[in-house]
């Protein structure tokens, strides 16, 4: 049995808890907040998205209005609900008729699509090559992942980060029980590294480019040394793509195109509404940034190679445990190029 510590063990099974009665006070309300979700003012339709903070296609649209304009051509509005972050809180969000739109990897999607979905995958991008991996810091003597054996690694269950991990200790033959997962919320994942309480730190770039940047740490591995499979997935709410297919194919084209740019020009993608303040890049970590974007993959429809993807990976998750047999993705797939008004 894989060895983990009592803490991880008592915030997992907390967290979980916490989360089913989230999603079942959220459910009460759904009904409530249904038609005001599926219709705007005078007929015009609101879709609901996590607020994507200060960097990426979606931020660039919201500041210079490019994707009020492309909603609005098809007769819909955005409202921003939230902010962007763990596909698991948002999967609640999108079951609970709470948000109708939201960002994720394929290995959380997988672990929120076991559990009575409402919300479908419309687009994906290829896995991020360079922004995710196992952090380890410099000298630290770990210098393959052989020398992770009797480690400590922080990660989050049955995310990017964990998926990483297995992969890793697969491709190198490794048990799983001989490194010590210890399971945190990402955001309390740095603290803990830094602290040298856990040895490495499986993660994304959405950490691992300021980790990089800053502190003196480097990939061990990255995803593409691991054959990570992980894409980027978006979700949509099944009832909202049902009545409104138009709105979701104008987001996507829109997300497609952004991210097109984004790859030739990624400074204005970058610190877009703030150069300071928690959520900015600075220094170094504004060139690296910039060096993923230019590396990193638009969102596409998902077709059959994708779909066959996403069945490798879950059936990674089974064979660990990580889920209770192995999810069918493709049951929840919107082909979005069929979408029309």
């Amino acid at each position: 049995m894989t060895r983990r510590l009592p803490l991880s063990l008592t915030l997992s099974r907390t967290i979980a808890a916490l989360a089913l009665a989230a999603l079942a006070a959220a459910s009460l309300a759904g009904c409530a907040a249904a038609s005001a979700a599926d219709s705007g003012d005078a007929g015009t339709v609101t879709i609901r998205i996590p607020d994507p903070g200060n960097a990426g296609s979606l931020a660039l649209g919201k500041k210079d209005g490019s994707l009020t304009r492309a909603l609005a051509a098809v007769g819909a509005k955005v409202e921003w609900t939230g902010t962007a972050g763990a596909f698991a809180p948002a999967a609640l969000a999108l079951n609970a008729n709470e948000l109708d739109v939201a960002t994720g990897s394929i290995t959380s999607a997988i672990m929120a699509l076991g559990q009575s979905p409402s919300f479908e995958l419309f687009a994906a991008a290829a896995p991020d090559d360079n922004g995710e991996g196992i952090l380890v810091k410099d000298g630290s003597g770990i210098d393959t992942v052989k020398d992770l054996v009797g480690k400590k690694v922080a990660v989050w269950h049955g995310s990017t980060s964990e998926y990483l991990l297995l992969k890793a200790l697969d491709q190198a033959g490794i048990s799983e029980d001989a490194v010590q997962r210890v399971y945190l919320q990402p955001a309390q994942s740095a603290a803990v590294f830094h602290s040298g309480q856990v040895d490495a730190w499986a993660t994304w770039s959405t950490f691992s480019t300021t980790e990089r940047a800053v502190q003196h740490e480097h990939f061990l591995v990255n995803g593409k040394q691991v054959g990570s499979q992980n894409y980027s997935v978006l979700a949509v709410r099944s009832a909202f793509a049902q009545q409104h297919p138009a709105v979701v194919r104008a987001l996507y084209d829109y997300v497609n195109a952004k991210d097109l740019d984004r790859e030739k020009n990624p400074d204005p993608y970058i610190n877009v509404f703030r150069t300071s303040g928690p959520d900015a890049v600075t220094g170094a970590a504004v060139k690296l940034t910039a060096q993923e974007y230019r590396a990193s993959h638009p969102l596409q429809p998902i077709g059959a190679q994708q779909v066959a993807d996403f069945a490798e990976v879950a059936k990674f998750y089974a064979d660990r445990g990580i889920t209770k047999g192995a999810v069918d993705v493709s049951k929840y797939v919107i082909d979005v190029t069929k979408l029309k008004g």
